[in-house]
């Protein structure tokens, strides 16, 4: 599933090539992928004649935010258009192609823009889903989701005193807590693993009795570890590409996610896996020791 720094590095991408552009039509391949309004023809008749003034991101979600668009007025000027909003869930890719690009077997909704180009949302696993939020209506109201979000990583919301608090009281695996969005939002399972292993903790640590040293180390890690990953462009190891197309780089450079058996970089250890809540964990037991 893509995590935070791979929607991130899809959003660095479109807000280059998407902007202030008006949205022509387009089509909806599969009518599941629309989550609001009630129907496609509503979800297209809402985007058609506005232009994406920028995309942001809130934990995994991408949120275009729209503008009417009318000739001789620039972007920013506008009436506000309402919102685009889209989930990539475990394989969803937004692509921005030529037209004529044959259209890829998963793909779910085409956005068509001017000139001669489309903005293609293609999910093999079907689990994605987009939105159109009206200008008269809460974002938050339609995508429900956004409400749960805990706080962004890179904010100061994110602060070592809320990760202490959070964690006191829970009585479950540190690795467990760090795929709760509520608690911080738009880690996943890779880096959830990266950073307990710069962190040196077992993912099987009980969050309650964490020291505030190893959590200081844990909050520095979360962010240094989201932090490479976008200057690599996010990780594939399946599915993820940005709008171009293109791999992210992450995955070469990673310590232990998805290196079940190979040594570890630092102690030369075999990385082990486990599984918690159904999830994968991957570790070194040297570097990582469960005490």
């Amino acid at each position: 599933m893509p995590e935070l720094p791979e929607v991130e590095t899809v959003r660095l991408g479109l807000n280059q090539v998407t902007l202030a552009q008006p949205i022509l039509g387009g089509e909806v391949l599969l009518e599941r992928s629309i989550a609001f309004p009630s129907s496609a023809d509503k979800f297209l008749t809402g985007l058609q004649g506005t232009l994406i003034r920028h995309w942001h991101r809130r934990g995994k979600y991408l949120l275009a935010e729209l503008q009417v668009s009318a000739q001789g007025v620039s972007a920013g000027e506008g009436l506000a258009g309402g919102w685009l909003g889209v989930h990539l869930r475990m394989t969803g890719q937004l692509l921005w192609v030529k037209a004529d690009e044959p259209i890829a077997k998963h793909c779910r909704v085409r956005l068509f823009f001017a000139p001669d180009r489309e903005l293609r949302f293609v999910d093999q696993r079907t689990f994605g889903q987009m939105w159109w939020v009206s200008p008269t209506s809460e974002v938050e109201a339609v995508m429900t989701g956004l409400g749960r979000l805990g706080p962004e990583p890179f904010s100061p919301e994110f602060s070592v005193p809320y990760f202490a608090q959070q964690l006191r009281n829970r009585q479950r695996p540190i690795k467990n807590a760090l795929l709760d969005q509520r608690l911080v939002a738009g880690v996943g399972n890779i880096y959830a693993d990266e950073a307990l292993f710069l962190s040196q903790i077992h993912p099987q640590t009980h969050c309650a009795i964490l020291q505030l040293s190893e959590i200081k180390r844990l909050h520095a890690a979360v962010i240094e570890v989201l932090q490479n990953a976008i200057e690599a462009r996010g990780t594939t190891f399946s599915d993820f590409r940005d709008v171009a197309g293109i791999n992210g780089n992450y995955g070469g450079i990673a310590w232990v996610y998805d290196r079940e058996g190979d040594i570890c970089k630092v102690c030369m250890t075999p990385i082990q896996r486990i599984k918690l809540a159904g999830r994968s964990a991957h570790f070194c037991p040297r570097c990582q020791p469960w005490v």
